[in-house]
């Protein structure tokens, strides 16, 4: 049986953070971060990790306020994912993202990482967080990941 290998984005104006992950392992893995400029991603970038790791589906950040509306972000979120899957011809799930980005960095500070070293860490971390979050509930959690 071939591996199911996900990636999944947490899309935002400037930079989106990617993971990785794999079905049979049911853990997901900070990976790189792709630079975007005016809600642009870099396409040849993104086409690179895709080309590299061969997903079966890919996995997007929805980023809805607290009482479960959308914003402009939502909006941009879902264009992203609709190109992506334009693209590539895959496989997209929004995932609900809310509080990803605190649970990212609260992850960081608990590592000790310093303030000023967060940025580059913070989105890809996020998007980490937004993979586990799909592969627990498309799968059930791993024993890796239950305390």
């Amino acid at each position: 049986m071939k591996a199911r290998t996900y990636l999944a984005f947490d899309f935002g104006r400037k930079h989106i953070g990617v993971a990785v992950g794999r079905a049979e392992s049911r853990l997901a893995q900070a990976l790189d971060t792709v630079a975007a400029h005016n809600h642009r991603p870099d396409w040849t970038h993104i086409s690179r990790l895709i080309d590299e790791w061969r997903p079966c589906a890919l996995v997007v950040g929805l980023p809805l306020n607290m009482d479960d509306s959308e914003n402009e972000m939502t909006r941009a979120a879902k264009r992203f994912g609709n190109r992506l899957h334009g693209r590539y011809n895959l496989p997209v799930h929004m995932v609900d993202e809310r509080l990803t980005s605190v649970v990212a960095r609260n992850a960081l500070v608990e590592a000790g990482v310093p303030v000023k070293r967060h940025k580059g860490k913070l989105d890809k971390l996020a998007a980490q967080t937004i993979l586990q979050a799909f592969l627990d509930d498309q799968l059930g959690p791993s024993h890796a990941t239950q305390h």
